[in-house]
């Protein structure tokens, strides 16, 4: 049942609106300006069904209860059409515009069409809420020289529409901070999509940037929009782009030089207005010489370049980064869980953290989820043991007292864990091949909750 708020409507018009919504909405009316303004401050209303008489009185009015409820669509009946007091009014808050008197169908299609842009633009901020996203630059955790310096580059960068290349370790936030680019833009009210080259097939990549036609290939039973397209008039975030074949890659520059592309399948040329942000934790110029990166595309992926430090450089962020996910996490698992002890807080100090925030935030989930007290305990930390050699000071996983295959299985995990439990990225890690690393998962017994159950 939604409520709705009718503010000096003509009886004939609230009659018609009562028939029309009386069945699926609680109606409330009054009169006055300041009658109106106290109802609105006091009760949460779905909808508003406002009067519009005089413009110049009127319009004032509107801007106040716009200012009041900007999330709850306002809908204007007048008693005359004039196509610029429409748009001004649209241009004020209004949501829509009618004219007295309005029949019982106009009504009903005009409250559906408010009722449901208000539950979409619900769910949009819910989503946007739970997504990995800062959404304002003074939130984001920097207390060290470098991240400061970071974030002060990034606030310059999102008022442009260059091409930035995030660059840095595994688990240093590029994707986090992509996010907070975009909605510091002036595309922050156009989509942000976010693709992760390294996660789909390079057959596959194709479609998903460009889309395709039906009858494309084998399986395109239909026509696929793909993700620049998706992303016109925002930004498109483009992870591990590192990971993209070189033929992708002279697709790929078209697209950022021209602005266009066709669809696989297709001869259409299709023009898409984006923001392209990519990121990669691999060495480009590095990949160019070895002839796995194209040079051309790297010029033009990196106009404003970045790098964000390893979270071992951030020491000044790391305490407060540790308690900011306690928070976040003992909230949403309803855990009574507050802080931790000094031994823990000593252990995270002095861990190395190769995974950076993405280990250090699964750590702390997993600390949050099995403690019992309401301080975290370095037992419930489980961070992996860190030896340090006599003669060079170096850190080994390995240990003479323990067997050979408990040591090869040990250093395994750690591998696993450090580059957040992605095999491919632990075994070159390892330097050792995928499938190598495969087997002696398999062999070892090895599993986790995210790989996918024939693993």
């Amino acid at each position: 049942m939604y409520t709705i708020l009718a503010y000096a409507i003509p009886e004939e018009s609230y009659q018609t609106i009562r028939t029309a919504l009386a069945d699926k909405a609680k109606i409330d009316y009054c009169l006055g300006s300041e009658k109106l303004l106290g109802e609105l401050k006091g009760s949460e209303y779905d909808l508003v069904f406002l009067f519009f008489e005089d413009s110049k009185t009127d319009m004032p009015l509107l801007d106040k209860v716009y200012q009041h409820i900007p999330h709850t669509p306002i809908i204007l009946i007048s008693g005359e059409e004039k196509p610029d007091l429409v748009v001004e009014a649209l241009r004020h808050g209004a949501f829509d515009y009618l004219v007295h008197p309005v029949s019982v169908s106009r009504f009903e299609v005009a409250a559906k069409k408010a009722l449901e842009n208000k539950t979409l633009r619900n769910e949009i901020a819910y989503l946007r809420h739970k997504q990995d996203i800062v959404y304002h630059f003074d939130d984001v955790i920097a207390f060290s020289p470098s991240m400061k310096l970071v974030l002060k580059s990034l606030e310059k960068f999102a008022k442009t529409d260059s091409t930035i290349l995030i660059t840095g370790s595994t688990g240093t936030g590029k994707s986090f901070l992509s996010g907070t680019i975009h909605y510091n833009s002036h595309r922050k009210q156009k989509p942000f999509i976010k693709i992760n080259c390294a996660n789909i097939p390079e057959d596959l990549l194709e479609s998903e940037l460009f889309g395709h036609e039906r009858g494309a290939f084998t399986g395109a039973e239909k026509l696929r929009i793909g993700r620049f397209e998706q992303a016109s008039g925002g930004t498109l975030f483009l992870d591990e782009i590192g990971e993209i074949s070189i033929s992708l890659q002279t697709k790929l520059l078209r697209v950022l030089e021209e602005k266009c592309f066709e669809r696989v399948g297709g001869n259409k040329t299709i023009f898409a207005d984006v923001r392209v942000i990519a990121a990669t934790n691999k060495d480009l110029p590095e990949q160019i010489a070895h002839g796995k990166f194209r040079e051309d595309l790297y010029y033009r992926i990196n106009v404003l370049p970045i790098r964000l430090p390893d979270l071992r450089e951030r020491q000044q962020c790391l305490l407060p980064l540790a308690q900011w996910f306690l928070t976040k996490y003992a909230k949403s698992l309803g855990s009574d869980v507050r802080g931790f002890t000094d031994t823990a807080l000593e252990q995270i100090r002095n861990y190395s953290w190769p995974g950076n925030i993405r280990q250090l935030a699964n750590t702390i989930e997993r600390a949050v989820i099995l403690e019992d007290d309401d301080l975290i305990g370095v037992q419930n930390l489980s961070l992996p043991v860190e030896k340090t050699t006599q003669s060079t000071g170096t850190r080994t996983g390995f240990d003479s007292n323990k067997s050979l295959v408990s040591q090869e299985k040990e250093l395994i995990l750690n591998a696993l864990e450090e580059c957040l439990w992605v095999q491919k990225n632990a075994a070159e890690k390892l330097g050792v091949s995928p499938r190598a690393l495969n087997y002696k998962v398999k062999k070892f017994g090895i599993t986790h909750p995210n790989w996918r159950k024939h693993r």
